[in-house]
């Protein structure tokens, strides 16, 4: 399995913040230390994330409600998402709408974790 480690996620941002605009910057640390190790959390020996699709949804949820950065964390939450399953060889077809409808329910609390998840099975493509 692929991660994607803490450094990139600081330079996807930068990235993002730099082609869509908005206020770069880390606004707390140990949020987005926080929300990358959530999908890796173990209890018990027993991984609370076992497949690579419900680790890229607890990843794209935490970094969307944890606001780690001053801006753009809906943005990166969706990104960072998207980019684990593609390192992980797994494909999604989805519409803008769609992955936005998601990340804005994330962000206001209307969608929770397992709406993310579902979203995510809903949108990848069997191999």
């Amino acid at each position: 399995m692929k991660i994607i480690t803490k450094k990139q996620i600081i330079m996807l941002h930068d990235q993002l913040i730099s082609e869509t605009g908005g206020t770069p910057g880390l606004r707390d640390e140990g949020l987005l230390e926080s929300a990358l190790f959530a999908p890796f959390q173990l209890f018990g020996n027993e991984e609370l994330y076992p497949s690579i699709i419900e680790k890229a949804a607890r990843l794209g949820f935490g970094l969307v409600k944890n606001h780690a950065f001053i801006d753009g964390n809906k943005r990166i939450g969706a990104h960072a998402m998207l980019i684990f399953l593609a390192l992980n060889e797994i494909e999604t077809d989805y519409t803008q709408d769609d992955l936005v409808n998601i990340i804005l329910g994330v962000a206001s609390g209307q969608n929770d974790y397992s709406d993310l998840l579902g979203w995510v099975r809903v949108h990848t493509i069997e191999g």
